[in-house]
């Protein structure tokens, strides 16, 4: 029977993962994360003693500093971290109609930079590697007009400066257009990297849950754009928990170890924020501790077992 087109990229990916394991030892494994933005309002230890308990050691802070005087402190924080043996792997920049890159009202733009620049600093002394940010609002589909992406990438080269100066990946974030006005796409987000044309700007950072509608394929979109990806956001198919949808996680894993994934810069990053247009009143809510705790349990187990279970296949299990 003639395989189905999805099939058929499918398989290049494995072929290809079948290939460079023949001279890869992969004695390190993919890092995986967790964007602890989506637990709401509840105690950061309270967060941190979870991760643990699952094995995840690295965090993906909320962006929360938005103003000087709000948010994550690092002397408040770390010794929470270092408790728990967690690092930070990155931040999860928030970017609202309020505070945005790409709005046509320069005070928000200037709200936006400083925004950032506060959370670049912030980034690199707590030994995170990335921030990621949508270029446009989140939960504001309509456009404000034809200019949101030059707006965007003249407003992010302003930073790209800050970004390189502390070290820090900058990491663009395409988003479904059900959330955002543009950018919904690697492609775009590429686009918009080469239109700032700046060193301190060279990355993006998926969405495995924007990628079922943005991309034709997850497995052959990760090969193509492996060189900017720096920190890959899963959930399952409904945006739930791993291992609860049909997404195809093998594949995915596969394609990662092709790209050399499995460095220290690089993270999987569970945010299984439920279905919606605008996620974001996740991160004031107070979700059900126990329901938390299931969702990182069925996701930390479902994805190591996977990992486990593609790099220990024979050619021959992986063929399918």
């Amino acid at each position: 029977m003639k395989l189905q087109n999805f099939q058929v990229k499918d398989n290049v990916v494995i072929q290809k993962f079948i290939e460079i394991r023949k001279k890869s030892h992969w004695k390190t494994r993919l890092n995986l994360s967790w964007s602890n933005w989506g637990f709401g309002i509840e105690p950061f230890e309270t967060s941190c003693a979870r991760l643990a308990k699952y094995n995840i050691h690295f965090i993906e802070l909320h962006g929360n500093k938005y103003g000087p005087d709000l948010g994550y402190k690092a002397k408040e924080i770390r010794p929470i971290l270092d408790d728990y043996g967690i690092k930070v792997g990155g931040i999860c920049g928030m970017v609202s109609p309020e505070s945005e890159l790409s709005s046509n009202k320069p005070h928000i733009t200037q709200r936006s930079i400083d925004y950032f620049r506060r959370h670049i600093e912030f980034c690199a002394e707590m030994g995170g590697k990335y921030i990621l940010f949508a270029p446009g609002a989140v939960g504001r589909p309509q456009k404000y007009d034809d200019s949101e992406f030059y707006r965007a990438g003249d407003a992010i080269r302003i930073l790209a400066d800050d970004f390189q100066k502390h070290g820090i990946r900058a990491a663009i974030e395409p988003v479904r257009a059900a959330e955002v006005s543009f950018c919904h796409t690697f492609k775009e987000a590429k686009a918009l990297i080469d239109y700032i044309h700046h060193p301190g700007v060279q990355h993006i950072g998926g969405d495995l849950y924007h990628m079922l509608v943005g991309e034709d394929h997850i497995g052959t979109t990760i090969l193509e754009y492996g060189d900017y990806l720096t920190n890959l956001h899963t959930a399952d198919t409904q945006r739930g928990a791993l291992g609860n949808g049909f997404l195809d996680i093998d594949i995915v894993i596969m394609a990662l170890y092709i790209i050399g994934y499995n460095n220290e810069s690089c993270f999987v990053t569970p945010e299984p924020l439920g279905p919606g247009g605008d996620p974001y009143p996740a991160m004031w809510g107070r979700p059900d501790p126990k329901v938390l705790d299931e969702l990182v349990r069925q996701t930390a187990e479902y994805f190591y077992e996977r990992e486990n279970e593609v790099l220990s296949a024979s050619d021959e299990e992986l063929l399918r």
